[in-house]
């Protein structure tokens, strides 16, 4: 595998777009994974999706085969998705428009789909909380197993400020969770009519 993506971007670079072609359909599921995660709508990172391999494919000339091809395509995407974001900062977006995505291989039972789809969307509020470059450090982090050093490299960061982004992430988000948390039991208990314990 690793062999035929040298090849085709040895051809790429020479510009062969069936060469190109083969790398798209290689990484077209990391890249869309990415701007989902990103952007929040599929519509939206299906775009995104494209527009980073145009990019990519209007820049491969300049790719730096010392780099890893992933780590400079998904910083492309990465960088367009930020972009994208700032620019419709002041747009709201509903939970509702939101599309649900199960991936399910064993037919679990409805309570188990709930609870995945409240858990998404959980980590999805809690992800649309950040600031772009943190919500693209972070998913790049724990999504992708980017080192510090890529994160540095694709979000034009030193490393001491990704590992800044990274633990200021981590701390705000972990917060925010144990705070839906405890919101969310008083309500669970009005739901199956228990009571508060009274002091």
């Amino acid at each position: 595998m690793q062999d035929n993506e040298s090849q085709w971007l040895t051809r790429a670079q020479k510009g062969d777009s069936q060469a190109f072609a083969h790398l798209v359909e290689t990484y077209q599921r990391p890249v869309y994974n990415m701007c989902y995660r990103m952007l929040n709508n599929a519509e939206d990172a299906e775009d995104a999706a494209q527009e980073t391999f145009l990019r990519a494919y209007k820049s491969i000339k300049r790719y730096d085969k010392n780099r890893p091809f992933a780590t400079w395509l998904l910083s492309i995407a990465a960088h367009y998705c930020i972009d994208r974001i700032r620019k419709q900062r002041m747009k709201i977006v509903s939970m509702e428009d939101l599309p649900h995505i199960h991936m399910i291989d064993d037919s679990p039972g409805p309570e188990v789909i709930i609870g995945r789809s409240e858990e998404q969307n959980k980590v999805r509020r809690l992800l649309d909380s950040l600031s772009s470059t943190d919500r693209a450090a972070v998913i790049m982090y724990y999504w992708y197993d980017f080192s510090y050093d890529e994160i540095a490299e694709a979000l034009s960061l030193t490393m001491s400020a990704v590992k800044s982004r990274l633990h200021r992430a981590r701390r705000s988000m972990a917060q925010k969770w144990q705070d839906q948390s405890n919101q969310q039991i008083p309500a669970e208990r009005r739901r199956h009519g228990e009571r508060s314990p009274a002091f």
